[in-house]
């Protein structure tokens, strides 16, 4: 039970992140000049402001629930994968078949949707599966402090948050749910890992 919360939180979360920092990126990288310079500086801006920190202050502001944690966490995480995609869109749009593809008379939002993003496709996916492993640390770490994911409604940090009061006597309480977001986290940073091998240019 508490897997499906906090998987969802973890996957819906970054799914939004990425939508938002590949959009941003490959727009920067694409456009250049002052679209380019804007859009970092904002990038620029939001990432002085430690990400922890922004995300307590948000959820005190709106209150904590799994919809809240699923926003904040997705507009608090693309300003690294806005940059990386950017410098794809760098590298692609001066390519044969962007290039190519202009000469033909293709829109501008064609050539975004249908050529340079599915080519930078390759770093967003590694990107977004280490992202994964990190938005459930950050789930379970707020649900366990008590500003997370609130009971009745299991995740996996508030089941260790009342396992801590048994540690004593009942230890598994505890131990099942840390083992969850063990063998979890360490599953995507190995899936992110394996992507990263198969695809880097050799």
């Amino acid at each position: 039970y508490g897997a499906r919360v906090s998987l969802s939180v973890g996957i819906v979360a970054v799914g939004l992140a990425t939508l938002v920092g590949s959009f941003i990126g490959a727009v920067a990288g694409y456009q250049g000049g002052r679209t380019d310079a804007f859009l970092m500086r904002i990038v620029d801006i939001l990432l002085c402001f430690p990400s922890v920190f922004l995300i307590l202050a948000v959820v005190a502001f709106v209150g904590p629930s799994a919809f809240n944690l699923m926003l904040i966490l997705g507009l608090t995480g693309w300003m690294g994968l806005a940059r990386l995609v950017r410098a794809e869109a760098l590298s692609l749009k001066e390519r044969e078949f962007i290039l190519a593809a202009r000469a033909i008379g293709a829109s501008e939002p064609r050539i975004l949707l249908r050529h340079l993003l599915p080519n930078a496709l390759a770093p967003v996916l590694v990107h977004a599966s280490l992202g994964v492993a990190s938005a459930i640390l950050i789930e379970s770490a707020l649900s366990f402090l008590g500003i997370g994911i609130q009971p009745p409604v299991p995740s996996w940090g508030n089941i260790l948050a009342e396992g801590k009061a048994t540690l004593g006597y009942a230890w598994w309480l505890t131990v099942a749910p840390g083992s969850a977001i063990f063998l979890t986290v360490l599953g995507c940073n190995l899936l992110g890992e394996g992507l990263r091998r198969q695809w880097e240019p050799h």
